[in-house]
């Protein structure tokens, strides 16, 4: 009896089994969330900037000074993740050297525009950055020079062509101009080194000195590899100036006060941007106490908008010399201009560089019809105990109207 009940049993069993097996049937799990793609990185343009300056030679301090300010910029610019047309800008500085001769300026220009750089900063003296412009201006390439001061680099009428520091007329006319009436001269003698900065100036300064009464008494020239002056010197004492006028750069006139002093020449010595520069002290030591010179730009300590490039330049770099601001803001000009035309192509960009109004560390960037900074600062310095002492300055966004002690600066031909 229990062997024929077994097989109902075991069958309710399995039904039974068999329908809460039915009635425990698991939903499908959901699919795991397929992640997000991330968004595609923009692609990244390499843009190369030319600057150009002499890295050897005398004056090669200045050269690498304002290299320096070239190279801060980029980094700034590149910090900033700049996006244009759509893609990444990685900015890159090409430096090179002109050595301060025109010849070599022309050879490395052309090194550059087939590079193809976008745009150039420099030529620091007027004499490389005058025939290089014609190279760039073939190019159709933006150059901005932050130093060379020559009336004739932005007269020439190339659309390429622009400088963002004050020029040799407005320079000169200063000096002339201070000689003549705040030292009272009679007469003056002028000496140039013949360069295209140091005559250039000194034109400049005899014109202003002229139209406020002072006579000019002699007009002699050197080189800018001259150390020995006795010559002309001695010429000039013989006229007895009540000032006698530099054109030319610290190498050349530390080695002239001393043998003015050699001399006991008495007149007071004045100079342009220059000379006026801590090299000049160093060279002539004693002798350069007293002497009136003069830079297109304000004391590095009234820049406008400086103060944090200062404090950035001098823990990256050590001391400023006076044109590492400007080649900082020309390098900002170029940056700017093309995000502006959404372009890094010169052909766009360019007619944007000549509509810049760009608040720089120097202040106010904003170019004339020529190319030139409009209303370019000039500020006259005295030598102090060793020091450069600001006297007043003139134009700029701001004029230091108090005499303060100013930052040791430099110079450029």
């Amino acid at each position: 009896m229990n062997q024929v009940r077994m097989p109902g049993v075991l069958i309710a069993l399995a039904a039974s089994v068999a329908l809460i097996g039915c009635g425990k049937k698991e939903e499908p799990k959901a699919a795991a969330p397929v992640a997000a793609a991330a968004a595609p990185a923009p692609a990244e343009v390499i843009v190369k900037i030319g600057h150009v300056a002499p890295l050897t030679g005398p004056i090669a301090h200045l050269g690498k000074d304002t290299e320096n300010g070239a190279r801060l910029a980029v980094d700034d610019a590149n910090a900033q993740k700049i996006t244009i047309d759509g893609k990444l800008v990685k900015f890159e500085l090409l430096g090179e050297d002109d050595q301060a001769d025109p010849k070599t300026g022309t050879v490395v220009a052309q090194k550059l525009v087939d590079a193809k750089v976008a745009g150039v900063v420099g030529h620091l003296n007027s004499g490389t950055t005058i025939p290089a412009s014609a190279i760039y201006n073939q190019a159709g390439l933006p150059q901005i020079s932050p130093s060379a001061t020559n009336p004739k680099y932005t007269q020439q009428g190339f659309n390429t062509a622009f400088r963002v520091m004050a020029n040799d007329i407005q320079q000169g006319s200063v000096i002339g101009t201070y000689a003549a009436k705040d030292l009272g001269a009679k007469t003056i003698a002028i000496i140039d080194d013949r360069t295209a900065y140091g005559q250039g100036l000194a034109d400049e300064v005899e014109k202003a000195a002229k139209a406020n009464g002072a006579k000019v008494v002699a007009r002699e020239f050197t080189n800018d590899k001259a150390i020995d002056f006795k010559a002309i010197l001695t010429k000039i004492k013989a006229t007895k100036p009540d000032v006698i006028f530099l054109g030319g750069m610290d190498a050349v006139g530390g080695p002239m006060l001393k043998q003015m002093k050699e001399l006991g020449i008495k007149a007071q010595f004045t100079t342009g941007d220059g000379g006026c520069s801590p090299e000049l002290i160093k060279l002539a030591g004693e002798a350069s106490e007293g002497v009136i010179c003069t830079q297109a730009g304000l004391p590095a300590d009234k820049l406008p908008n400086g103060q944090k490039f200062l404090a950035d330049f001098t823990s990256k770099y050590g001391q400023i010399q006076i044109y590492s601001p400007y080649s900082y803001d020309a390098v900002m000009v170029l940056v700017d201009a093309m995000k502006r035309a959404n372009s890094v192509d010169p052909v766009k960009y360019l007619p944007e560089v000549g509509k810049t109004s760009y608040d720089g560390v120097t202040g106010k960037v904003e170019f004339d019809e020529k190319g030139d900074i409009k209303n370019g600062a000039i500020t006259v310095f005295e030598i102090k105990d060793g020091k450069l002492v600001t006297l007043k300055s003139e134009g700029g966004a701001m004029a230091a109207a108090a005499p303060a002690a100013a930052p040791a600066t430099e110079a450029k031909q």
